[in-house]
Parts: C-alpha cells; structure tokens; sequence
C-alpha cells in the first residue's frame, strides 16, 4: 500500500542527504544550492536541515526510505533534485550524471532529468526543444483553448500570439467590475503598468496570459523575481508533475540562461535573481502554496476559465482555489504584494507614474 502520510523528521533527513549528494559539484554545495534546498524542505516540511553538513548517501539508500512512497512522490523528489543542479551554471556532467543515477534508483523515469543532462552537455538548443515538448507542447490539446476565449489558435503556450479585437474588449471591460473583484484588480494590475491586453498589438498570447490572474490571486509582484514566484507557484499548483516544466523554464530565464526568449518572457542573467536576498524563502513559500493548490483544488492553474471567475470578489476566487497566504517568513524575505511599488521593474514604475489618470 502507497504511504501518504506526511514524513517524519528521519525521512525528511534521509531524503536531504539523498538530494544534497545527488546535487553536490566535487566542491560540495554551493551556497545558492544549500540555501534553496534549505528553505525548500523547511516550506514543505517544517523540518530545518542544514544542507552543508549531511553525510553522503548511496542511491540504493534513498530507494529503501522512499520503497513506501508512490511513484509521483518520488518523482517530486528527483525534481528538488532537479532544481538543485538546474541552479549550477555550468552545470557538471557529474552532477547531471549522478541526478540520473538516484532516479533510476527511485524507478523514476524522467524528462527533466534528461533535458538537465542536456544542460550539462551545452546542448541548450536541443534541451529547450526537449523541455517544450515534453513540458508543454505533449500536453496541449483543444480543451486548453475553451478557458482562454480567443479565436486565436496555437499549438503550445509559446506560439506568437495573433490579433483578436473581441478578445482585447473581453479584458478590457473588467474595468466595469466592482473594485473588490477579481477581474477589476487584474485590470488594475495592467493599466497601472502599461500593459498591452491579450488580444491587442504587443499583447501577451491568451494562454500565457492566464499568469496575470494568477499573480493576483496568490498577490505576487510583476518583476523578474516576481516571476519566478509566480510560475513556481503555478508549476507547483499542477496535480500533474509535468508543471515542473515551468519552473525549469523560469530558472533558465532569469536565473541560468539554459533558456532564451519565449514568448514576451526574455532572458534576463544581469542579476542572479534566484540568488537576491531572501529569494530562496520566497521561492520555497511559492512551491509550499502551489502545493497546497495542487492538493486541495486539484486543476491546473492555466485551464481555469478565470473570465467566469472575473465577476467574483477576490478574496472568494482565493478560497475556492484553496491558495494559502503568504507566509510571514517570505513577506520578511522581501515578497512584495502585488499592487507595492516594490514588486514593479524600473520599467513598469516608469509606466505608473507616468499614467495620465495618475493622483
């Protein structure tokens, strides 16, 4: 019989030595690493562990402690894992190597995993085309376009969004809804910062767009880190583990440079904005809420019909998406609400102050 019962703090133990060995460059773990696993299991777990200091663990191992577990349990395991050596630029054909080793120990069969070793190899190409078609591209089929109400067509959410002008009016009519709603505040969120609407010239595509309500609902910024929260929370709120693909998909944007521009999300290395102060716990808080999504309203994020919910007082759209608050440690850690100045890049301030409705 398949355990799903939290794990006790010997298993979370066990299973960060696992991952930190699986990760580990021949240097040992670099700070980035430590921190984000740190924070990671501390989210999911409330277990502290200090990843720079555990004892190395044989694969075969770590396969008798999670021998209990299902198969997606232990597929999520390999995608911390995952995540830990995603972060590592260059990434080390051992480390990729060794990921690969613990995940056919679990008698986990991955894609990630594979594209990662791509990452290793320097075959960015070949692991994007990897990644979204794996990630995106195999899971698209017509029932992803009701939600979206456009008469555009596309094959994945990357596809070069066209004109729809009764698709720009959809979304520009939540103006008239009442402040306290939903699709008011999405509004809000899009004239504050000059935004083209989904549909219009410069608009993102309708799919990708889905993102917006999402930044709302769980109240993150629309900055670079703002995005990786964003799409980590998303990622994560999938009941299938495929959702891993936009987490990986971010990480290469904004954080690697595994990934180059797709769609109107363009790779940004200037900064390493998954290693900024406090990232790691804000992060780690957008996995532990898009867990709890996954497991308490059980739809993927992007298949939400969000126009029907627009109408709705926001705070009602939160409870019925089951989406917890942030926790008190990311908002210390600098997790900016949506509608804070803070949570805007220098362009998109530029763009509120510059509104000629602006007080």
């Amino acid at each position: 019989m398949i355990d799903t019962s939290e794990p006790s703090a010997d298993e979370v133990s066990a299973v960060a030595r696992g991952i930190a060995t699986a990760v580990s460059p021949d240097a040992g773990l670099t700070e980035v690493q430590a921190s984000l696993l740190h924070a990671v299991t501390k989210a999911l777990t409330d277990t502290d562990i200090d990843y720079a200091a555990l004892e190395p663990m044989q694969p075969e191992e770590l396969a008798v402690v999670l021998r209990h577990r299902g198969p997606e349990y232990r597929q999520r395991i390999v995608h911390h894992m995952v995540l830990g050596e995603m972060v590592l630029t260059p990434l080390p054909p051992a480390v990729a190597a060794r990921v690969g080793t613990f995940a056919r120990a679990l008698g986990v069969d991955d894609d990630f995993v594979r594209i990662a070793r791509r990452y290793a190899d320097g075959a960015l190409g070949l692991a994007w085309c990897d990644l979204r078609r794996n990630g995106f591209a195999e899971r698209w089929d017509d029932s992803r376009m009701a939600p979206l109400h456009t008469r555009a067509c596309f094959a994945d959410p990357f596809d070069q969004p066209l004109l729809d002008p009764s698709l720009a009016d959809r979304w520009a009519s939540m103006e008239s809804l009442p402040a306290d709603t939903l699709g008011r505040a999405v509004w809000q969120m899009y004239r504050d910062r000059a935004f083209a609407l989904p549909g219009a010239p410069g608009g993102a595509s309708a799919y990708l767009a889905q993102h917006d309500f999402a930044h709302v609902i769980a109240d993150f910024g629309t900055n670079l880190e703002g995005e990786l929260e964003a799409f980590s929370f998303m990622g994560r709120a999938d009941p299938d583990p495929k959702g891993f693909a936009w987490i990986a998909t971010v990480v290469g944007l904004f954080e690697t440079g595994y990934v180059h521009e797709q769609g109107f999300l363009h790779m940004d290395v200037r900064d390493r904005h998954a290693r900024g102060p406090g990232m790691s716990v804000r992060l780690a808080d957008a996995l532990r809420r898009g867990k709890a999504v996954a497991e308490g309203f059980g739809t993927d994020l992007f298949r939400v019909d969000y126009h029907e919910l627009a109408p709705l007082p926001l705070e009602e759209v939160r409870e019925r998406v089951r989406v917890p608050p942030k926790s008190e440690a990311a908002i210390d850690a600098g997790s900016p609400s949506v509608f804070d100045p803070e949570g805007m890049s220098d362009n998109q301030r530029a763009a509120a102050i510059g509104r000629t409705d602006a007080p």
